[in-house]
Parts: structure tokens; sequence; C-alpha cells
């Protein structure tokens, strides 16, 4: 099924919105504060003098129709709700768990997982789902999905911190390889 030219548009510039309000502001001239805010209005000019014009019109549509919820807006800023590769301080207070949350991923990485666990890798934390429906979605955007089960609850009570953004994205420094389930063999 193709998308229709507006949806195309509103995926650029979510995909637009992610790369440079998560990993490279720098590239267009932006400066996030230290919770990762920037304003909306220089956002705007910045996208426009390098070559990406949008309408504040559209930023709110993108805003707004995110299934994953990636942006947050207070006011006259915007940030990514999470996932970012620069340092910024979301500001997230520790939070407890349900007892099991969940990652997606790809058989490709299972071996590397099951020697390490999950580790944030570029960003700042492991990102889990709240939800086995949801890690699916996760895997599923890098091949044929792998969802492992992680028990939130023993690594909570052993001292591991959480937190919860906006989206209701599960953040947490890693997850070491004995509190994760591996499915069985398919």
């Amino acid at each position: 099924m193709r998308e229709r030219p507006d949806e195309q548009r509103t995926v650029k510039v979510s995909k637009y919105l992610s790369k440079h309000l998560r990993h490279q502001p720098d590239r267009i001239g932006l400066t996030l504060d230290e919770n990762g805010w920037v304003e909306i209005d220089a956002l705007l000019a910045a996208a426009a003098a390098h070559r990406f014009p949008f309408t504040r019109a559209e930023l709110d549509h993108v805003v707004a129709v995110n299934d994953k919820r990636r942006f947050a807006v207070e006011g006259g800023r915007i940030r990514a709700s999470q996932g970012h590769s620069v340092d910024v301080d979301l500001g997230l207070p520790p939070a407890s768990p349900p007892a099991h949350l969940y990652h997606g991923t790809v058989a490709a990485h299972l071996a590397a997982i099951r020697a390490e666990g999950l580790r944030p890798m570029n960003r700042h934390a492991v990102h889990l789902s709240p939800d086995r429906e949801t890690a699916t979605r996760v895997g599923a955007r890098r091949g044929r999905p792998v969802v492992l089960a992680v028990d939130a609850g023993a690594m909570h009570r052993d001292g591991h911190v959480f937190q919860v953004s906006a989206n209701g994205v599960w953040l947490t420094a890693a997850v070491p390889p004995g509190y994760l389930r591996f499915p069985g063999p398919r």
C-alpha cells in the first residue's frame, strides 16, 4: 500500500525532526538546552535555512499524529521524548516498572545479547516496551522481529533504575543477560 503524498510529507518531517532533535541538532545550527528542548521558531528557521522548510501547522500535525508520540511540545518549544544520542537530561524521575517489559530485536543480534545483555549502544538508555505488541513493531523495523521478555520487577528489586518517557517507553541503563528471557526455537 502506497502512502498518499501528504502521508509521505508527514513521514519526511517526522524523520527530519528525529534526526535533528535526537542526534544532530548542530548539523542545522540548533542548540538543545540541557533537557533537550529547542524553541520551535528557531527549529523552523533552521530547517528553512537548510532547505527543508515546513510550517508550524505541519509540525503540529506530525506531533499530533505520531503513533509513538516521539515529540513533546511545551509552550513554544519542542523536544524528542527519548532516543537521544546527544547529551541531554530528560529530567525523568525514577519509576517502578511492571513485572515484565519487552524488547524487540532481530535474530542477528541474539548472540551478542545473550553474551552481553541489552546495552544502550549509541543512545543514553536501553528502550523497553510495555507490551509484546509494541516490542514486535519495534523489532520489525529491522527485519523479522524477535521479542525478548525482561524481568523488570527483579531488576528493580536488585537496584536497577527505570524511567518512563512521556510516550510510555521504559528506559534503563542496561539489561544484564540474567534478566532476559529468550524465545524458544522456531
